[in-house]
């Protein structure tokens, strides 16, 4: 086995390079002494070393599988017996019903080995499809990850990057800028913040290699280990706390922006909450959490960022996220307060209709319990992006004074009105303006009209919000599940 003979002078071209040997790297993920090498069988008779260390250890107590790459052995890369070796023991993760963590620092296909390495890279992007819903696959970018190599990653579940390591590119800069005629650095093609913050493909970017497998450890603890058909996913009890002052963290002028994170901690248990794509597409916040010790997942529009209005990007960023949950039946806790959609001729040719639709296909296709709150404005397509009753929430709230409306008071009465303002002019005009909108915002933008009709469940007060949700979750827990049409899946508008 590899870990009985490594070669000090491995560890030395790494520190040298400023990254963690492999075996460093599985000291700091996994409990101590916890992880076991498991060279599993390949259906080959090859058993030399090939560059990557596979095996399980434990994370807080519970078992966890992992493949790692080692750079230092003919630079990380992707051989057929090394992808073999990756499937193999991703397959017997998937068996025995147990999240599994890569870790990728290699340069891609091995070019020696010619069309077999293809091969090798093929065989894994299946499996890893066909782990996906199955069990939670995080990758973790610890150096470089190229070629047609970083779509295993790719389709994961989770890509975790790291400040001055991680570089992820399907062409590398040199090739780019060759074509191109650019100057292109690494790190400004594919690394770490590009990833975490323009292209969406990291979930996470963290400062170092300590930093990001502590996050990893957290992560792993939150989540449900496997697919787990109509459970809840519990740990122990978290302690569960007033919300008295809750509703003070909204602005009392409805126009102001403010922060929503502060208002989701409140209502988690307390250090639960982990934001997913922090950095990407930051009018949405998207989060797992512990609620009475029940794991939740959290969709909430960012008023900080274009006013929480919905563009492709946000789109793409909900409708995974609410995927993901639903595969391991994590109750989805939405929180709206969005007045529309980001009005750009970009977003509209960027294809705003086909982004939009996954995210109410993601809501609509969703049996996981779906409970939504209201907590100040949910207009036109926004109120059913997020989660609304119709949409198929099981329990829709709202705070109180929660604005429910088809648009805005000023758009509104200038579509109604549009007669009686082509005759006015000057301060009649603007008086009349005046009047209707206050005379519009007094019948429609309220949440009368949604309660009078049973369009959402109840209004509710914010320091209940925590006992309520928890006790949706409790009473809900083992809810049918809905009779949906026969067909082998859905065509998602990707």
């Amino acid at each position: 086995m590899y870990l009985e003979h490594t070669n000090p002078y491995s560890i030395t071209k790494q520190h040298n390079r400023e990254k963690l040997h492999i075996l460093e790297r599985i000291r700091l993920l996994f409990d101590k002494d916890s992880f076991v090498e498991v060279y599993p069988d390949t259906g080959e008779k090859k058993e030399t070393y090939d560059g990557v260390i596979t095996g399980y250890g434990r994370i807080f107590g519970s078992q966890v599988y992992f493949y790692g790459q080692d750079f230092t052995y003919m630079g990380g890369t992707f051989g057929y017996h090394h992808s073999k070796q990756i499937i193999a023991i991703l397959k017997e993760a998937v068996a025995n019903r147990k999240p599994i963590i890569g870790l990728y620092d290699g340069g891609g296909a091995r070019i020696q080995e010619g069309a077999a390495s293809v091969a090798g890279c093929g065989e894994l992007f299946r499996m890893n499809a066909l782990a996906s819903g199955s069990i939670p696959q995080i990758a973790i970018i610890a150096g470089t990850c190229a070629g047609g190599a970083v779509y295993s990653p790719g389709l994961m579940d989770f890509v975790f990057t790291i400040d001055g390591i991680s570089n992820m590119f399907v062409t590398g800069a040199k090739v780019v800028n060759e074509v191109q005629g650019t100057n292109y650095l690494i790190e400004e093609l594919g690394g770490a913040k590009i990833h975490s913050s323009v292209s969406g493909v990291a979930h996470f970017r963290m400062e170092n290699e300590a930093v990001c497998y502590q996050k990893v450890r957290k992560l792993v603890d939150i989540l449900p280990p496997c697919y787990l058909e109509g459970s809840l996913y519990r740990t122990a009890r978290y302690r569960r706390k007033d919300l008295w002052d809750i509703g003070n963290l909204l602005p009392k002028d409805v126009h102001k922006v403010y922060d929503v994170k502060p208002v989701i901690e409140e209502i988690l248990d307390d250090d639960s909450f982990i934001e997913i794509q922090e950095e990407f597409a930051m009018n949405i916040v998207t989060g797992f959490g512990k609620l009475g010790g029940i794991t939740v997942g959290i969709v909430a529009n960012q008023t900080l960022y274009k006013n929480g209005s919905i563009d492709c990007d946000c789109a793409d960023k909900a409708a995974r996220f609410v995927q993901y949950c639903d595969c391991y039946n994590i109750p989805i806790i939405t929180l709206a307060d969005s007045t529309g959609f980001v009005m750009e001729a970009e977003q509209e040719h960027k294809g705003l209709i086909r982004h939009g639709a996954k995210m109410i296909q993601a809501y609509a296709q969703a049996t996981t319990l779906k409970l939504t709150i209201i907590l100040r404005k949910g207009y036109g397509g926004p109120y059913i992006f997020m989660g609304c009753k119709q949409i198929g929430a099981d329990k829709h709230y709202v705070w109180p004074n929660a604005e429910v409306a088809v648009m805005k008071a000023e758009g509104a009465v200038a579509v109604i009105c549009q007669k009686e303002l082509r005759q006015l002019e000057g301060k009649e005009k603007e008086e009349y303006l005046k009047k209707q909108i206050a005379w519009y915002k007094d019948t429609y933008m309220n949440s009368r009209i949604v309660l009078e009709n049973h369009f959402v469940d109840e209004e509710i007060r914010p320091e209940m919000t925590r006992e309520i949700l928890y006790d949706d979750l409790t009473r809900f827990e083992r809810k049918p599940m809905e009779e949906l049409p026969p067909k082998k899946h859905a065509n998602i508008p990707v």
